[in-house]
């Protein structure tokens, strides 16, 4: 048999389907289940679109009011699991929290029920409803500060700031928040998404699919690009200084973050909605300086790109940190929080997944060598 062809980190490999998310890199569009996310995000909230992901439908209004107050209600996190993140070492990243806590909450699961083949509702939305309690939770404690028990009158977003900050968000940042985790919360197969179907093809867990989902969203490749994306902009600091810093950062091959994407070769849909977000906010906290830089590292970069002929456009990350931030929300949770709204996307994938099972095996191109001699332990060098 021939080999087939190699293809570095299955670039362009269709390695399966699935009818959850379509990315069009040539137009910018994204869509899940055949809805456009600008439609989505501009009309439903974030469990609305949960219940799209794991359901293959929007949900009509009893449908929707029933599965709210189920993952409402499973917001509120025991007591051994508060002990465990109390005693969680502080000086450790909240993913590696979160990667323990999942685990440490799969105890709680009827595992008869999680190796049928589709995950039960009550732990799928157990794992959803947690995330953004456990995050809110590791912060406070890090600081020194109290546990905040969540709300079932607020939406996911409102009430992951409320538990974070002890303060309910206004309209505004509440929806904003709810906003950005629906367009955080699915893109096709992407590292740590494929990572949930390699595991969930093994038929493991869903929470073994989930953690190791976290773990590969870890990854600085992956997660994390917004969190160097602001510190780009505090390093900068003032926008007459972003022309000088990027010749600089091109002249010594640093990596503009935020720029770029590798499957969109036009504007990425989720960068252009989250920079609404960012103007929103920039104007009610009188304070522009941010999205000012993010605005002139765009022009003077794209401007560079484009006399070599490369246009490159920013990414969903090139603006979501500077929104975070005016939300009151520390850098080290940015990555965090991409996890709380991929986790829908992630269980998505799982539940498609098991319906139609085939392990993954794919091949590896051998390049070591062959047929070496044996040499005995006193004949080695």
């Amino acid at each position: 048999m021939a080999e087939m062809a190699y293809s570095p980190g299955l670039e362009g490999v269709i390695a399966g389907e699935s009818k959850i998310c379509k990315v069009d890199g040539e137009k910018g569009m994204l869509y899940y289940y055949g809805y456009p996310v600008k439609d989505l995000a501009a009309n439903a909230d974030f469990e609305e679109v949960t219940y799209l992901l794991l359901y293959g439908k929007l949900p009509n209004a009893g449908e929707l009011k029933d599965f709210s107050k189920r993952i409402r209600s499973c917001r509120a996190i025991k007591a051994p699991v508060l002990r465990m993140i109390q005693d969680f070492p502080r000086n450790s990243h909240p993913m590696e929290l979160l990667q323990a806590v999942i685990s440490f909450l799969s105890g709680y699961v009827d595992h008869k029920i999680e190796h049928s083949p589709t995950c039960s509702c009550r732990s799928t939305l157990h794992q959803i409803a947690q995330l953004p309690s456990v995050v809110a939770a590791f912060h406070r404690f890090s600081n020194g500060l109290e546990y905040i028990e969540p709300r079932e009158d607020l939406s996911h977003g409102a009430n992951f700031l409320w538990q974070l900050k002890g303060v309910e968000p206004d309209t505004d940042e509440g929806e904003i928040m709810d906003k950005c985790l629906i367009l955080h919360a699915e893109h096709s197969f992407n590292a740590s998404t494929f990572t949930a179907r390699v595991v969930a093809s093994t038929q493991s867990t869903c929470y073994c699919s989930i953690s190791a989902a976290i773990g590969s969203l870890f990854g600085s490749l992956h997660g994390g690009a917004n969190e160097k994306v602001m510190a780009m902009v505090n390093e900068i600091g003032r926008v007459e200084n972003v022309r000088p810093w990027l010749e600089k950062a091109l002249a010594d091959k640093r990596k503009v973050m935020g720029m770029g994407h590798r499957v969109y070769k036009a504007k990425d849909p989720r960068s252009v909605i989250i920079e609404d977000y960012l103007q929103t906010l920039s104007k009610k906290h009188q304070d522009t300086s941010s999205y000012d830089i993010l605005k002139e590292v765009e022009r003077v970069f794209r401007e560079k790109m484009e006399e070599k002929g490369k246009p490159i456009y920013p990414n969903v990350d090139f603006f979501s940190g500077a929104v975070y931030t005016l939300l009151g929300i520390p850098s080290n949770l940015f990555t965090p929080i991409f996890a709380i709204a991929r986790v829908s996307g992630w269980l998505a994938h799982i539940i498609e997944q098991r319906e139609h099972n085939r392990l993954y095996r794919p091949k590896a191109l051998y390049v070591g060598e062959m047929d070496k001699p044996w040499q005995k332990l006193e004949d080695r060098t």
